[in-house]
């Protein structure tokens, strides 16, 4: 069976659809690319079911890569059977292909292999044979001339016990029977370390901890290996071990009793204790990592996604603030599309409490930039400076723009690292890492995607316990959700930054340096047809990236639209049918809506791309991220010990773990929604009811100020 045929099956699409899609990404297409432009041929498939067409495609390439070197090593051995060459050939998992190798993998040097190189294992194969009537002790002691440093019968049958053990450690089915009972029955048990007993961590709940072992969670399973990794416990699987054996000896033995059954019983029990019992809690526990770590990369990927398609403050001048107390609190004001006009100091917090001086600089910025919009980030001292800007838009100097004004305070996580990165040393050489973050905190509110491009996503704290996955498989995932997020929305050529313009489809980041470097040489993009002018960006890439980039202001006004310049013959085939300039048409929604779009379909464009097109006709460039809200803070709430239990107050969602959601409610220390707390019903997946960025009602349960813990409830906020 052929890679597509496995994929269509597994996938559950059409084949043929399969083929087509492999070629696109064999001819270089990208992800977003094919999605976008190409759904004729996919029929209309995501970028999910892309990237799973594409993944899946490329561990069958791994797996039968795999194949080939385990199918000539075990022929080489010459032991290769027909029924194992088709097991090995039918096999679709890298683990089970493991599993199936184990008996002829090249192994370091153990007691079976000494016993057969004092030739012990024809007695051992004998024995295994468990005929009634045949003698192990007589073979052995006949054999004694024949074997090799061996120098008592007791000493030969315990050799070819250490066979007769590896060889059931080896067999896939033997080990199949501890898999399932271990899987199916097994606990998760974990006992705190003594140095640890009187002590207090953020791994109390797994000093004396339980679960079984098929329904342990993801977040349980990463939080025991936290706390091991870092020697607060051991962990380990208990379960019946005699019912295993018990299951071993009716699988190996059966009715048989003789007294080669009596060796075969002993060397059962050898084997499951010392060979197979550690080797498969490790395989288990493995698997139940990695399947956390898929759980939780997932999870961040979601939130991630949320974050980056978090609604754009607008294309506005902006005050951005990061707040501080005896350092001050560093401001800066930037243009509608981020760029740096000012930056001081201002000292409205304690120790020097100086509102009116701080005010002052305020005001005239307000005016001077004709601000719209201030961020303040959320870090310490966050709600006092907060409170300083709502003082000082109500003083008598601030009538004239205080309505036009609104604060917001902003998630500042990261800050700090994009602040001391090269893209901000790049950025601002001359700034003090200070100054740096503010902007930051202010672009994150003006596109916060835009900003977000530039940061560690594992940086920016929406991920569950995101440092102990697999590295390799989160930054794939991290990824693939900034291309997808980026190419979603379009980015704007001619102020995008190089991280950004990176995850355009098609588009490298040395790509991205000559774009941005032939625009800071020759000036801004006036139409898509320049950006082959950039060097190395040739017909390929720029197929790729042209439908995704956007330029404001080009004479052609489906530059700044999605349509795809492969497609504006279609648009002018519009023009002609309706008689009438395409400027007339572009964002003229009731005239498109008159228009039957199986009217323009052709062999070169079906009809999904004649409905994408003329749904960006009606409104040509449009934003597709949601409408800009804020959370409303309560202004007597600013520190934990303001809370009390029965409160309802306005939060934003930080993070989403598979446990709960985390909620900002202004006290500089998330509470938590319990999964139990988010609905009035049971919540199996809590992404399908809050995202990282929403506005919810919460309800304070608990508030332990000692260990900064909040407990917040949105279902009984509802009430």
């Amino acid at each position: 069976m052929d890679n597509t045929h496995i994929i269509a099956d597994e996938l559950n699409l059409p084949k043929p659809i399969v083929i087509k899609v492999l070629s696109l990404f064999a001819e270089g297409n990208t992800v977003p690319f094919v999605a976008r432009y190409r759904k004729e041929v996919t029929g209309g498939l995501d970028e999910v079911a892309l990237r799973n067409i594409e993944e899946r495609n490329i561990y069958l390439g791994e797996l039968q890569e795999r194949k080939e070197t385990v199918t000539k090593t075990i022929i080489e051995q010459g032991k290769m059977t027909p029924e194992l060459e088709k097991t090995i050939r039918d096999c679709l998992s890298k683990n089970e292909l493991e599993e199936f190798y184990l008996p002829f993998k090249p192994k370091r040097r153990t007691r079976a292999t000494i016993a057969r190189e004092k030739g012990l294992e024809p007695l051992a194969l004998k024995i295994l044979e468990m005929e009634d009537g045949f003698d192990p002790v007589n073979l052995a002691t006949v054999c004694m001339p024949d074997y090799n440093d061996v120098n008592s019968v007791d000493e030969a049958l315990a050799g070819a016990r250490d066979i007769i053990s590896e060889t059931m450690s080896e067999n896939a089915d033997y080990r199949s029977i501890v898999y399932k009972q271990m899987h199916e029955e097994g606990n998760y048990i974990s006992k705190v370390k003594k140095e640890y007993k009187e002590k207090n961590t953020k791994y109390n709940m797994y000093y004396d901890y339980h679960h079984t072992v098929d329904s342990i969670s993801s977040h349980n399973m990463l939080g025991l290996r936290r706390a091991e990794n870092e020697g607060v416990i051991t962990f380990t699987i208990e379960v019946e071990d005699e019912e295993i054996l018990t299951k071993l000896r009716n699988s190996i033995i059966g009715n048989r009793k003789n007294k080669s059954a009596d060796i075969v019983s002993e060397a059962i029990e050898d084997s499951y204790n010392r060979l197979m019992k550690t080797s498969i809690i490790s395989k288990i526990r493995l698997e139940n990592k990695d399947k956390a770590d898929e759980e939780a990369i997932e999870t961040f990927a979601s939130n991630l996604n949320s974050l980056l398609l978090a609604p754009p403050g607008g294309g506005c001048n902006i005050v951005g603030i990061d707040p501080g107390f005896r350092t001050g609190c560093k401001i800066v004001a930037l243009d509608n599309t981020g760029k740096l006009l000012d930056d001081a100091v201002i000292y409205p917090t304690e120790p020097r409490k100086d509102f009116e001086g701080s005010a002052k600089i305020l005001h005239n910025w307000f005016k001077k930039y004709n601000v719209e919009l201030v961020a303040i980030g959320n870090g310490t001292g966050s709600r006092e400076t907060d409170k300083f800007v709502s003082w000082a838009l109500d003083q008598d100097e601030a009538k004239e723009f205080k309505k036009k004004i609104k604060v917001v305070i902003v998630n500042e996580s990261g800050a700090s690292i994009y602040s001391a990165s090269e893209v901000a040393a790049r950025e601002f050489p001359d700034k003090d890492i200070t100054v740096r973050g503010a902007v930051s905190i202010a672009r994150r509110l003006q596109d916060p995607l835009a900003e977000l491009v530039k940061i560690d996503p594992k940086s920016i704290g929406v991920g569950q316990y995101q440092h102990d996955v697999q590295q390799k498989k989160l930054k794939k995932k991290l990824d693939d959700v900034v291309e997808d997020c980026v190419n979603y929305v379009g980015v704007d050529v001619n102020t995008a930054s190089k991280e950004l313009l990176s995850y355009v489809a098609g588009i490298s980041g040395s790509l991205a340096e000559n774009i941005v470097s032939h625009r800071n040489q020759n000036g801004l993009f006036s139409s898509r047809k320049q950006f082959l002018k950039v060097s190395k960006l040739g017909p390929k890439a720029f197929e790729q990236c042209a439908g995704f980039m956007r330029i404001r202001n080009s004479a052609n006004l489906l530059d700044n639209s999605s349509v795809h310049p492969e497609s504006y013959y279609i648009v002018d085939a519009i023009s002609e049918n309706l008689q009438k300039d395409p400027s007339e048409i572009i964002g003229c929604e009731e005239l498109v809506k008159t228009l039957d779009p199986h009217t323009f379909v052709s062999e070169k464009a079906g009809l999904p791309t004649i409905t994408d097109i003329l749904e960006e006709l009606k409104k040509p460039g449009r934003d597709p991220r949601k409408q800009f809200v804020t959370a409303t803070f309560d202004d007597s709430i600013n520190e934990i010990e303001d809370l009390e239990t029965g409160m309802v107050l306005e939060g934003t969602v930080t993070n989403v773990a598979n446990f709960g959601a985390f909620v900002d409610i202004g006290v500089h220390q998330d509470g938590l929604v319990h999964i139990s707390e988010i609905a009035n019903k049971f919540v199996k997946d809590i992404k399908g009811h809050v995202s990282v960025g929403d506005i919810v009602k919460v309800k304070v349960l608990d508030v332990d100020v000692e260990m900064k813990r909040i407990s917040l409830s949105i279902k009984q906020a509802e009430k």
